[in-house]
């Protein structure tokens, strides 16, 4: 199944990071990540599934309440890149921070992403 670059993202964004289930977190990062897919995040880099996994779920513990929102519509580039804006907060209230969170795709799926936190 092929997935628009801007699905991935969307996908990753809210279905990975945003998923408090470990099940449906993993299972989505077995559909969008590429086997060897590499997350590049301020905090380390992140080798494999297993390891993109475990980073998202330490993420989402840390701030439970917390929901994504994207800031616009991801931009595709070329039919291999793309990146997404995003804010992250508890509902009510202004964002806690805000990121973009640019992906190299490789057959389908996302072999890249590299995660920037925004300046405010």
């Amino acid at each position: 199944m092929s997935q628009s670059i801007s699905t991935l993202l969307r996908r990753n964004l809210q279905e990975v990071f945003g998923e408090a289930d470990p099940q449906r977190r993993r299972a989505a990062i077995d559909e969008i990540w590429a086997e060897d897919g590499i997350f590049y995040a301020p905090d380390g880099i992140h080798r494999g599934r297993d390891a993109i996994d475990r980073n998202a779920g330490e993420i989402r513990a840390t701030h439970p309440s917390f929901r994504y929102a994207e800031l616009g519509e991801p931009e595709e580039i070329h039919g291999t890149a793309g990146r997404a804006r995003w804010t992250s907060g508890a509902p009510g209230e202004p964002p806690a921070y805000a990121g973009t969170d640019f992906a190299i795709v490789r057959d389908g799926r996302i072999a890249e992403l590299y995660m920037f936190f925004d300046k405010s």
